[in-house]
């Protein structure tokens, strides 16, 4: 009897069991409803998100000058570092750092008062000499000497003035003189000095014009002509552009980088150009073009293509829409075609779009591929994908896409230079 008992009750607790968790799943589906019922109406609470803001500017056509760019250094047609080749002590200097100076001007002098000295012994003996054979001259016309003797004369003088013009060379090396006209470098040499033989003394540049030394690759060779014009710009001048021409290309390609050198010579009356000032060269090839022009900020760059996003209005974007969607959906029927019931689904289901109402001036962006050329400055040329004077989003891209609603605010425009500098605070 026990053991009955025993196994009476074993199905009690089944069933217990089993009602425990089927209640625990219906509560749990009930607060789980609860709780996706919240989140719905939460949901439908929330209106459309707000228009995005961003910055546009209209598509315009502009002339460009298609150029060839480098890098340069700035050289003087003509530049030395002046030392004397003996040594000495410095009595005098006459230039002073940054003079202008002249060709022949006496830069500095070292002392030669023994030079001096014996030059003028010299000439003292050439004198003399000169004066004997003059008189061996005019004995011989009436044959009162030999002609020995006059020939004895003739080498004495020439010998006596032959070293009458070696001693002016020696006086003369005491002396540096500008070897052309130029503007001198810093001096730091003073009177009282001691110079040992090849020290600098001073630097002379001639500055006006200069050369622009820079280089091209080789395959830029068939566009570079001597005379075309070039262009500068600087660092330390920006802003300001300096004109030149080129001058000469080099008759040779460099083995190692394949780069050929270039020189262009740019006037310089004003000295505002140094020799040794880096440069950016812009060489004028070709003829202007006229090319469509935007702010590079406005393209997008994908791996699958350049695009921008193009301002409309929402009734033209919705229409725009519909029309490709009819192009595509007689392009499919041609393919394949389609079911009866397929069609008069499309056709119930085509005006759900208009339940919602919305406003159709509101703006709205269209994605649209472009083909990009060349860039200059802060812009971009459009050779393909645009017209002139259509609106386009220039920032705020990242939070776009097709069919988004924007807000406009062109209180802040990105750059837009086709020459911009750089800027320094």
């Amino acid at each position: 009897m026990q053991t009955r008992v025993e196994s009476g009750k074993k199905p009690k607790t089944w069933k217990r069991m089993t009602l425990m968790i089927i209640g625990v799943i219906v509560l749990i589906a009930i607060i789980a409803g609860v709780k996706v019922m919240q989140v719905m109406k939460m949901m439908a609470g929330f209106g459309p998100p707000p228009p995005s803001v961003v910055s546009t500017t209209k598509v315009t056509s502009e002339n460009w000058q298609p150029e060839l760019k480098a890098v340069g250094s700035l050289r003087a047609v003509r530049g030395a570092d002046l030392s004397l080749d003996i040594a000495g002590l410095v009595t005098e200097v006459n230039v002073k750092s940054g003079d202008d100076v002249k060709e022949g001007q006496v830069l500095l002098q070292l002392r030669s008062t023994e030079d001096e000295a014996q030059l003028r012994q010299l000439e003292a003996a050439a004198a003399l000499a000169e004066v004997t054979f003059n008189r061996a001259k005019q004995q011989l016309a009436v044959q009162a000497v030999s002609k020995a003797d006059y020939d004895t004369a003739s080498a004495d003088l020439k010998g006596k003035q032959a070293a009458v013009a070696q001693q002016r060379v020696n006086v003369a090396r005491k002396q540096l003189r500008a070897p052309f006209a130029g503007r001198a470098g810093i001096v730091t040499v003073n009177p009282g000095t001691y110079l040992a033989s090849g020290t600098v003394i001073v630097t002379v540049q001639q500055t006006d014009p200069v050369f622009a030394d820079f280089f091209m690759p080789q395959k830029n060779l068939s566009q570079l002509k001597v005379g075309q014009k070039v262009a500068l710009s600087l660092d330390a001048y920006p802003g300001k552009s300096f004109e030149g021409t080129l001058s000469a290309i080099s008759s040779k390609v460099d083995d190692q980088t394949r780069n050929v050198q270039i020189e262009a010579t740019v006037p310089n009356s004003d000295h505002v150009l140094v020799p040794g000032m880096f440069a950016n060269v812009a060489v004028q090839v070709g003829e202007e073009k006229k090319y469509l022009t935007l702010p590079q900020t406005a393209v997008v760059y994908n791996p699958y293509g350049e695009t921008v996003y193009v301002v409309r209005k929402k009734s033209d974007f919705d229409k725009a829409q519909a029309e490709s969607q009819k192009s595509a959906a007689a392009s499919a029927q041609k393919a394949e075609a389609k079911p009866a019931d397929a069609k008069k689904d499309d056709k119930k289901a085509a005006p759900a779009k208009d339940e919602k109402k919305e406003d159709p001036n509101q703006l709205v962006v269209e994605q649209a591929f472009v083909t990009t050329g060349g860039t200059r400055g802060d812009q971009v040329a459009i050779t393909k994908g645009l017209d002139e004077g259509t609106e386009v989003v220039t920032s705020g891209q990242i939070k776009l896409k097709n069919g988004a609603p924007i807000k406009i605010d062109n209180s802040v425009q990105p750059a837009n230079n086709p020459n911009p500098t750089p800027q320094e605070n």
